[in-house]
């Protein structure tokens, strides 16, 4: 299988910030990997090296093979780029905004009003051609961006939290947007906060935190590799922090969570006997229990109990990276 991103030690500090920190991977192509990490992790930073549009202090970087500091050309014409935020003008309609861009990238007379055509549509942005983009939604100019990516149908596409902001609905379009690249064979690179954006999408996720990689593999992967606690939810009746306190002093439980009416708590051990038991001393113990279950592990708190476990400090924050002036 061919690979369509890789880094290799890759190294990009901002004074004496170490945003990027030997940082390596390899992305098979056709492959939806996403990028996880905390505000401020290295995420934009490993992105826009990638992207062609920062240089890294020490390691390479490679799209379709190609090097971005020896072939940036090469891997303009095959790579979609989609920011964090991008201009928005006041004069300037989404229609107008999708052409130049197509001129830029070479398109021409007829082929170029049906590129912008097939674009708009697949976005679903064609009833909004004559709209001005200052004037546009948060979910409608991030789908406006994503076309921007796509007027040269790249093979590869990297998206730095696109899903930032939007409402729910104009979550489920994305999502299924990026679903239907997928299923084109395109190799999608795209980052988060959110982890719960990214569990059902992507074959793979990258985490990173304070500038390093710590985990590259599945959501499964990290759900069942790291030894945690069995989750469960509990919703009693009367006060919460009795709850609370019966679960700080009985051996083999941990508190959590508390959530409206109860807690999330965790077992340490898988046996239906130890888990009776828990809930026989609860009862026992004077609790009105009105709902005990076992829930799915959720991947925020499998990517906790990795630092946890690897005695990781949490992502500290980075100086703003400087942009230049937005360009159209």
């Amino acid at each position: 299988m061919s690979i369509a991103i890789a880094a290799e030690n890759l190294v990009r500090t901002f004074g004496p910030v170490r945003a990027v920190d030997n940082v390596s991977f390899e992305i098979p192509s056709g492959s939806v990997v996403g990028f996880i990490g905390a505000n401020g992790a290295g995420k934009t930073t490993t992105m826009r090296v990638l992207a062609t549009l920062d240089q890294p202090d020490s390691g390479r970087a490679f799209i379709n093979g190609h090097e971005t500091r020896v072939y940036p050309d090469k891997i303009r014409d095959v790579l979609g780029w989609m920011p964090d935020s991008y201009g928005a003008y006041a004069g300037m309609t989404v229609i107008e905004y999708l052409d130049f861009f197509a001129r830029a990238l070479g398109f021409t007379k007829a082929d170029r009003v049906a590129r912008v055509a097939d674009v708009m549509e697949f976005t679903g942005l064609t009833s909004l051609a004559e709209r001005y983009m200052n004037k546009l939604s948060k979910g409608q100019g991030q789908r406006l961006c994503l076309g921007r990516a796509l007027i040269h149908d790249p093979s590869v596409m990297i998206l730095d939290e696109p899903a930032a902001g939007l409402d729910p609905q104009a979550r489920v379009e994305l999502k299924r947007l990026i679903r239907i690249l997928s299923e084109e064979g395109k190799t999608i690179f795209i980052s988060s906060h959110i982890l719960a954006e990214l569990g059902e999408m992507c074959d793979s996720m990258l985490f990173i935190n304070n500038g390093s990689i710590i985990h590259h593999g599945s959501a499964e992967s990290l759900l069942h590799g790291s030894g945690a606690a069995i989750t469960y939810r509990v919703q009693i009746i009367g006060e919460t922090t009795q709850l609370s306190q019966w679960c700080d002093v009985t051996p083999g439980v941990s508190l959590l969570e508390e959530i409206k009416g109860g807690v999330r708590l965790g077992l340490e051990s898988e046996s239906p006997d130890d888990i009776a038991l828990a809930l026989q001393r609860m009862i026992g113990s004077g609790l009105k229990v009105t709902e005990f279950h076992r829930e799915a592990r959720k991947l925020e708190d499998a990517f906790i109990d990795m630092l946890q476990s690897q005695n990781l400090p949490p992502d500290m924050p980075i100086p703003p990276i400087p942009t230049p002036a937005a360009q159209p």
